[in-house]
């Protein structure tokens, strides 16, 4: 840490002396006069210790350390006048420039780079001669006023073009969630997902008063779970199956257990999900005799999302709820995690937490107009 050593001559102990005796000044000065004349190690006066100067002028050490340093950077007069302080005004760009800007960071970044950044933006701003010059501030900024986010890249499943497939299984799939409740005929959403299992490498310290709870970064994976869930909307209920794998097979237990074991008295089933390989009657014909396999089959009514459509399906919303409420956190085994997830399950299901779906053909007609054929007359 760097000492400032303060050395006054005796004119400059002479004009200290007079701001402390007489005259009018402003607070700092009186405060700067006083600790430059206790600092003072000149020999010409009595030197008194940081700490006792900081207990009688009853301010900080830093306080003390900054006019030391200010006396030895800036000189003597700056520490009896307050320094101006110079507002910057922040620079603004024109329209043509904003429109370059905003431009460039729709386009592809350079090479080397995965995506734009503020001070990559304005390097090549000034590249370009569209600016002179130009802060990464002013790039936030004006990214702020017309709600860019060019650093930002969202996770989405982008449907296909005017595609009659899409919109057709769309269509049908919101008809379905528009039936009102009828014990006979459920509708349920099923969908999966898998999760690592992990544990921890080193003990976790628990939160306490004044500190969060604290886990390692490191931790060691053990596996890959498959989680199964099936979700009624308009009745409140769900069911999760947690399995090693996520095969044909175990699709069609899945499925067994959802007409034998929680809608064995219905007459028929209406479910729901994505358009997956392993989510398709001959699987039920792979896993079972084909008695079984037939009687099954005729227990349920499938409806398929359309390609690149999952977040038609109902169930990815009561998917997320599970990982958030329980999953999100680092359990090492198929046991433990089979438990956490019944617990939550059961929870759940007590409160009857039914889905409010809102959206219709009439919305997708609007919204997603971009993927309907066009019809030419």
């Amino acid at each position: 840490m760097i000492k400032y050593r303060v050395t006054l001559t005796e004119e400059e102990r002479g004009r200290l002396s007079a701001i402390i005796s007489k005259g009018s000044h402003s607070a700092q000065q009186y405060r700067n006069a006083y600790i430059l004349l206790n600092c003072d190690e000149s020999g010409l006066g009595e030197k008194i210790i940081n700490e006792e100067v900081s207990r009688v002028l009853k301010v900080s050490m830093r306080m003390i350390d900054r006019v030391k340093q200010r006396f030895v950077e800036d000189g003597f007069e700056a520490c009896l006048d307050r320094k101006p302080i110079i507002k910057t005004k922040a620079k603004k760009i024109d329209g043509e420039a904003e429109a370059h800007l905003i431009a460039l960071s729709c386009g592809k970044a350079p090479e080397g780079f995965s995506k734009w950044s503020l001070r990559l933006l304005a390097d090549k701003m000034v590249e370009l001669k569209y600016v002179e010059d130009i802060s990464y501030e002013t790039i936030r900024k004006t990214f702020k006023k017309n709600e860019l986010k060019p650093w930002k890249v969202k996770g989405w499943v982008i449907p296909p073009h005017q595609s009659s497939d899409f919109v057709a299984n769309m269509e049908h799939l919101l008809d379905v969630y528009k039936r009102p409740y009828s014990q006979e005929f459920p509708v349920v959403c099923m969908d999966e997902s898998p999760k690592q299992l992990i544990t921890e490498t080193r003990l976790p310290i628990p939160m306490k008063p004044g500190q969060d709870a604290r886990e390692d970064f490191e931790y060691a994976r053990c596996g890959v779970a498959n989680i199964f869930l099936a979700s009624e909307p308009l009745n409140g209920k769900r069911y999760v199956e947690v399995t090693e794998r996520k095969t044909k097979t175990d699709w069609a237990k899945f499925i067994k257990q959802i007409a034998d074991d929680w809608y064995p008295k219905v007459t028929k089933i209406t479910l729901v999900m994505d358009n997956l390989g392993t989510h398709k009657p001959a699987a039920l014909y792979e896993a079972f005799e084909p008695k079984e396999a037939k009687r099954l089959r005729d227990r349920f009514e499938f409806v398929y999302t359309p390609k690149h459509g999952s977040w038609l399906n109902m169930a990815e919303i009561e998917l997320n709820v599970l990982m958030g409420q329980c999953l999100n956190r680092r359990i090492d085994n198929i046991k433990k995690m089979q438990k956490e997830v019944l617990a939550w399950q059961t929870h759940r299901n007590n409160k009857e937490a039914t889905i409010n779906w809102q959206f219709t053909n009439d919305d997708a007609r609007i919204k997603l107009k971009r993927l309907y054929p066009t019809i030419l007359t």
